[in-house]
């Protein structure tokens, strides 16, 4: 058998990084972050224990990276979707009503999050976390601010504070009455976006998360 080449290897490594991601994701969501082990989603991920430290410095970046990337890929599908707008406004309302229906959608997944970000290390800098920003900066851009470098911040602590409302436990307050504090600092209609009462696009929450994790080998390509 000859040698993979370089370039199959690498495929290798970024199918192994995604299912470490995936894995985060599905099983902080199942257990709680403390009830997961590294060992646990190495098995899950079906990859090497020793692996894990190979592309992740621990189990907080680990578990951070992951749901920054469910958070972008979320927050992607959510201005991307149809019908394609160029509208500002709506985009704005597409934005919030993802990241709040993360909150809503997969509570003990974002609390775990929120109590990660209070951690001494904070909020830790990772490609997933820099999309997310890009994307969120983009958004106010879209939505008409002249300085995005500035409002930016300014967006994302509003929705980390929403969020953090959402999942606070014994005393959350409601997504209608947060969704319509942002959507009036917005100056957004509240028909915009997907309200509360209205069916989300693709049917409410998808437990299947695959769609997010860049898993599987690019066609033809057979090696494993």
């Amino acid at each position: 058998m000859s040698p993979r080449s370089a370039s199959v290897n690498e495929e290798l490594r970024r199918r192994s990084r995604e299912r470490l991601l995936q894995a985060a994701v599905e099983l902080v969501g199942e257990r709680g972050y403390e009830a997961t082990t590294l060992g646990d989603i190495a098995d899950r991920a079906g990859t090497a224990r020793g692996l894990v430290s190979y592309y992740f410095p621990g189990k907080r970046q680990l578990a951070q990276s992951a749901v920054h990337r469910l958070m972008h890929r979320t927050l992607e599908e959510a201005l991307e979707r149809e019908p394609h707008t160029d509208d500002g406004r709506e985009l704005m309302a597409r934005a919030i009503d993802a990241i709040m229906g993360l909150a809503r959608d997969r509570t003990v997944l974002m609390r775990q999050h929120m109590a990660g970000l209070l951690q001494a290390e904070g909020f830790l800098q990772c490609p997933e976390q820099q999309r997310l920003a890009e994307l969120l900066r983009e958004t106010a851009a879209r939505h008409g601010s002249k300085d995005a470098d500035h409002d930016y911040p300014m967006l994302r602590s509003q929705l980390m504070g929403a969020v953090y409302s959402m999942v606070l436990p014994n005393v959350p307050l409601p997504l209608a009455r947060l969704r319509a504090d942002l959507f009036a600092r917005y100056r957004l209609d509240w028909e915009q976006g997907v309200p509360p009462d209205a069916e989300a696009p693709g049917g409410g929450c998808d437990t299947d998360l695959s769609r997010f994790f860049a898993t599987d080998l690019p066609s033809g390509d057979q090696s494993k």
